[in-house]
């Protein structure tokens, strides 16, 4: 960009003893929020989801708030009923971590793991021992989403927004969300404060605090050709 090529110029070409960011800032770019799923238009869009390798993966990304590249690894020992909770091992920053494993996404499972029986990787691929491509994931997710008529976007990231979203609008606290995403900022998970529509909904307007009512509007003119 321009602003890179001034900032090269006088701090490697001229050698001047500046700090770049003081004198010639890079433009912020814009914070655009992520459009989140109703738990309504998650359970239709689900619900469209025809293959049953395809319908447990993406209930994964959804019930537990997994990566895409989290769910593809995958392993059928990573699933421990005793506890109710899934290993996702070497997540982003190559930490492991536990999330919760909802009653109704292990009998998904389950159901799933009688008619395919995975062995190495709960999601095989078509490939002999390599797990299900992020690819080919998004592809299914794609067909489900014209099926499903949603004019909303859908992604298996997407699903992931939408666990986070649905958990803090159920009273869930930031902190415990964090953890679940693992994320390692808590202010990457304070993000989803600015999507939780019960959030905003819970504060009223100060225009319903006026001691007066609005006035009546007048009646409209009678239209002059009918």
């Amino acid at each position: 960009t321009a602003i890179a090529a001034l900032r090269f110029l006088y701090t490697v070409t001229l050698e001047r003893d500046w700090v770049p960011e003081e004198v010639l800032p890079l433009p912020k770019k814009p914070q655009r929020l992520p459009i989140v799923l109703s738990p309504e238009e998650v359970e239709r869009f689900l619900g469209c989801v025809l293959d049953i390798k395809h319908y447990a993966i993406l209930n994964t990304c959804y019930a537990a708030g997994l990566r895409i590249s989290e769910a593809v690894q995958l392993k059928p020992t990573n699933i421990d009923s005793q506890r109710m909770v899934i290993l996702v091992e070497q997540g982003k920053g190559q930490k492991d971590r536990y999330v919760m494993l909802s009653p109704k996404l292990l009998e998904i499972l389950r159901n799933y793991w009688k008619v395919r029986r995975p062995e190495a990787w709960l999601f095989p691929g078509d490939r002999a021992g390599q797990p299900i491509t992020r690819d080919a994931v998004g592809q299914a997710c794609a067909k489900a989403h014209d099926l499903s008529g949603l004019s909303k976007p859908v992604t298996p990231h997407g699903l992931r927004h939408a666990f986070a979203v649905h958990l803090l609008e159920a009273g869930a606290d930031v902190r415990t969300i964090q953890l679940l995403l693992g994320h390692r900022s808590l202010a990457t998970t304070a993000h989803y404060l600015r999507i939780a529509t019960n959030k905003v909904c819970a504060t009223s307007s100060p225009f319903g605090l006026l001691p007066r009512p609005a006035p009546t509007m007048p009646p409209p003119a009678k239209p002059q050709y009918f």
